[in-house]
């Protein structure tokens, strides 16, 4: 009686073990074991080229075979090396006004890097141009250099987006720059690259608190140690010399010393009509840098679509792997672990492609286009491993229908509502919207357009070349919880944990919430694999003109 008690509990086990493997629905217990193992002390915070880079690697690449898929690169592999070089700059700038010198001081009056691969970079007698907010926008009718050449010139500009009045409401207006959002004109990787696109020498940004969002110890911060670029043959020489940020002071002694008034010039930079102004000035700067190669790996999956023919188009789903690392300089804890940011992402991306797999094998449900499951390196180095991606796309990028990504996951429970940071960019949100709508639930907006969030993830970087993409992440509208109990938790998190040690998996977390989201993900990416008709940008979107001419060219 025993034996057979034995055998049928064994029965049992076996049984139910199948039936868990055969279940379609995405698992909020495998999502929080991923993320554990993810977030745990062992990977030692994910930092690219460090052991914890090796372990996570490893681990995404026999979760991705244990699901039966494919390796994602054409070679054979799901690995796509992604080559970085580290450079730690060490700058001084000087200004000569009328013969008269006026040194200013790094750190307490300017923060100078380059991006450019070399030991030394050095410039004299650059003269100085401010261009307003040094933005060209077709689109907007905008042009801030007005075709005066700059090249070899340093090039002074403002902060942010030009802030442009609706004349009827006294407020921003939302048909200019996105109104209280921010575009991708007004963020300090769009001015570096429209100044090297002119040909200047250096570009510096005039650092204000409130436009900004953010305090100037932030710049230094983020900017006077070690930064990390893409490792290319010309050794980034296209890049302008030096990119920098005056701290208002600065500028305004500056600006004083030319014989202008900073307050007037900026008030005259809001408005189409705005010219560049030389300010007489002559700039002499230096960069020494520390040079270091890294070698990281991006970590890439498939799933071939059904559709004879539209198997060769694409759906590229993307969530980086990758966090801070381990800071030996500090006492106690010293690992950045990273759990929300981005294990819990992660989490999510090797849950959809587990629901994917799965319905393929027992629901017959087989998208037409092939899906990518691309999880990124060194996106807390500056979006590096998608930059690489977009610019050494693994399938061509006129045949990419789409980027759908994740950053953090919602780890608690189901909410009503899904979150789009920047609605509005494309018609992916109407994809959205159905697939929310048929789980009975809304989609809420980014709640702080003005900082910026939709050029701040891995998506950015396919949108930059045109690839309609969409950044999702976990509603505001907790089902159970009182009204303002998702803002409120958004903040406390940003405020005590986001990159901080104590980014760690809680006791409370239960992914009910990211199972949902999963759900909802792998519909979203579902439907556009099946679409008749590819998403496209919306009328007057910064990157449209991108795709416009992408897909002319494919069709030459």
């Amino acid at each position: 009686m025993k034996t057979k008690l034995l055998l049928l509990a064994a029965a049992c086990t076996t049984s139910l073990a199948l039936a868990e493997v055969r279940s379609t629905a995405p698992s909020a217990d495998r999502m929080l074991a991923r993320a554990k193992i993810l977030a745990s002390d062992e990977f030692e915070g994910r930092g690219p080229a460090t052991p914890g880079e090796e372990k996570t690697v490893a681990y995404l690449v026999s979760e991705f075979k244990k699901m039966g898929l494919e390796p994602g690169n054409p070679n054979g592999t799901y690995i796509q090396d992604v080559p970085l070089v580290g450079i730690t700059s060490t700058p001084t700038l000087s200004f000569s006004i009328g013969g008269k010198a006026m040194p200013l001081t790094n750190i307490n009056d300017f923060v100078g890097f380059t991006t450019r691969v070399v030991k030394h970079v050095e410039q004299k007698d650059s003269d100085v141009v401010f261009v307003g907010y040094g933005v060209v926008a077709p689109e907007y009718n905008w042009d801030d250099y007005k075709g005066v050449d700059v090249r070899g010139k340093t090039v002074v500009m403002l902060v942010n987006d030009p802030p442009v009045l609706d004349p009827a409401t006294g407020q921003l207006d939302p048909k200019v720059f996105g109104g209280k959002a921010m575009t991708y004109y007004g963020r300090w990787m769009y001015k570096y690259e429209i100044a090297a696109a002119k040909g200047a020498a250096a570009c510096i940004i005039v650092h204000e608190t409130i436009p900004a969002a953010y305090p100037y110890a932030v710049v230094v911060a983020s900017n006077s140690r070690e930064n990390f670029t893409l490792r290319t043959p010309d050794g980034n020489a296209g890049h302008i010399a030096l990119s920098g940020w005056f701290t208002l002071d600065a500028a305004q002694r500056l600006f004083a010393a030319c014989g202008q008034d900073y307050l007037k010039l900026k008030q005259s930079a809001v408005s189409r009509d705005f010219h560049p102004v030389a300010l007489g000035a002559k700039a002499a700067f230096t960069v020494d840098t520390t040079l270091r190669n890294v070698d990281s790996k991006n970590v890439v999956a498939k799933l071939t679509g059904s559709d004879p023919k539209l198997r060769n188009e694409y759906v590229v789903y993307s969530a980086h792997w990758d966090h801070l690392g381990r800071n030996p300089a500090l006492t106690g804890d010293q690992i950045y672990n990273g759990a929300d940011d981005n294990a819990s992402g992660c989490a999510m991306l090797l849950e959809v492609a587990q629901t994917l797999s799965l319905r393929q094998v027992y629901a017959k449900a087989h998208p037409k286009r092939t899906v990518v499951f691309l999880s990124i390196t060194a996106e807390e180095k500056g979006l590096l491993g998608s930059r690489f991606y977009a610019r050494n796309p693994l399938y061509p990028l006129d045949h990419t229908v789409a980027n759908v990504n994740t950053d953090g996951a919602n780890y608690y429970g189901p909410t009503s509502d899904v979150r789009i940071i920047g609605l509005g960019a494309s018609t992916l949100d109407d994809d959205a919207a159905d697939v929310a709508k048929g789980q009975g639930r809304t989609i809420t907006p980014d709640q702080a357009p003005e900082k910026g969030s939709y050029y701040r993830s891995d998506h950015f970087e396919f949108a930059k070349l045109g690839v309609p993409a969409i950044y999702v992440k976990r509603g505001l509208n907790y089902v159970g919880q009182p009204a303002g109990w998702g803002v409120k938790f958004e903040a406390e998190f940003d405020l005590k944990d986001y990159h901080k040690v104590t980014d760690e998996v809680k006791p409370d977390w239960t992914f009910g919430g990211g199972a949902q989201d999963a759900e909802f993900l792998t519909q979203l990416i579902t439907r556009v694999a099946n679409t008749d008709t590819w998403p496209t940008w919306r009328p007057g979107n910064e990157f449209k003109s991108k795709r416009d001419a992408m897909m002319a060219g494919a069709k030459q």
